[in-house]
């Protein structure tokens, strides 16, 4: 849920409520950021790292990775966090805009991240000139639910939880923007993290693999 737009990003509110949040992750979202992760290789980008909460899940395959976190404030953590893991892992304050790479990375990694960010589509656009041909994008995110909730996810996106997560909105079709952007989705699904019945917003997740053409 981390922001990364295309200017400063300053949540110092979200910043003190990431670290409790994340910190106290259910063990299904946890698994599932395991799943997210598992199999990659090679040089990674991780898009919106937060407090690092990613970091101890990347496999030995993976020789480095380049993670984004353009908040100060939890950049800062997520430096600590980097320090305690075996995968060699570089923290940038920059947001997706103002970063450049050398060459394309082997995989990139979106994690509760394009919830938050203002123009999900031209980030998803930009993140698909980072990767090589045939290189993935790992997507983990809560998504727009129908019925009733996704009624009550527009109601809260255009009143205060905007404000008070870092610009996370809770009904964007994350999928379609993926397939707008240029991506080919090999494999994805949608997992509830909570009952169905309670009244949460960010409570269904897609969890998915897509790439980019050869």
């Amino acid at each position: 849920m981390t922001s990364a737009t295309a200017s400063t990003v300053d949540h110092p509110l979200f910043a003190r409520i990431w670290p409790v949040i994340a910190t106290h992750e259910t063990e299904m979202i946890r698994a599932l950021r395991r799943e997210n992760l598992a199999g990659l290789s090679g040089r990674v980008l991780e898009v919106g790292a937060g407090i690092g909460t990613n970091f101890a899940f990347y496999p030995d395959s993976v020789e480095q990775v380049v993670a984004i976190e353009p908040e100060p404030r939890l950049a800062a953590r997520a430096r600590d966090a980097a320090a305690d893991v075996p995968v060699p892992v570089q923290v940038i304050g920059e947001t997706v805009e103002q970063f450049t790479a050398g060459k394309p990375f082997d995989a990139i990694v979106c994690s509760l991240v394009l919830c938050s960010i203002s123009d999900p589509d031209t980030v998803l656009r930009r993140l698909h000139s980072l990767l090589r041909p045939g290189g993935q994008l790992r997507f983990l995110e809560h998504v727009a639910s129908r019925g009733m909730r996704g009624w009550f996810q527009r109601c809260v996106d255009v009143t205060f939880w905007p404000r008070l997560l870092g610009n996370c909105h809770t009904h964007r079709h994350t999928e379609q923007s993926i397939l707008a952007a240029g991506f080919e989705i090999d494999g994805a699904r949608r997992e509830w993290t909570v009952p169905a019945w309670m009244p949460l917003p960010t409570a269904e997740f897609a969890i998915g693999r897509a790439r980019r053409p050869a």
